[in-house]
């Protein structure tokens, strides 16, 4: 059975900087597209960055692009993303996504994704 397992969220000020991290367990997803998504309070999910099975190809939502970086090590069945400058707004749960597709628009959508998981809370107080 696989699992995803996030891990780094926290409360921080507006203006820090927090990593995230996904470890996977179950089996390697090193040919697998991961990405990271959330979902705020009252809102409906969307994506955040995504990275290739290779880490060559990177994706990001354009409310983070310049803030935030994805990257994953495959030895570690893990994938990370780099929160910095963080604002009030980024206040959600982050979620940690795998799939086989390759990182186009399907996967941005996050439907059908193979596997989650469960989340963690990131707060960015004003």
């Amino acid at each position: 059975q696989v699992q995803l397992v996030e891990s780094g969220g926290g409360l921080v000020q507006a203006g820090g900087s927090l990593r995230l991290s996904c470890v996977a367990s179950g089996r390697t997803l090193s040919s697998y597209t991961m990405g990271w998504f959330r979902r705020a309070p009252g809102k409906e999910r969307e994506f955040v960055a995504g990275i290739s099975w290779s880490g060559r190809y990177t994706r990001y939502a354009d409310s983070v692009k310049g803030r935030f970086t994805i990257s994953r090590n495959n030895a570690k069945n893990t994938v990370y993303l780099e929160m910095n400058s963080l604002k009030p707004e980024d206040t959600a749960v982050y979620y940690c996504g795998a799939d086989p597709r390759p990182l186009n628009s399907d996967f941005i959508r996050g439907d059908g994704m193979d596997y989650w998981g469960k989340g963690t809370l990131v707060t960015v107080s004003s």
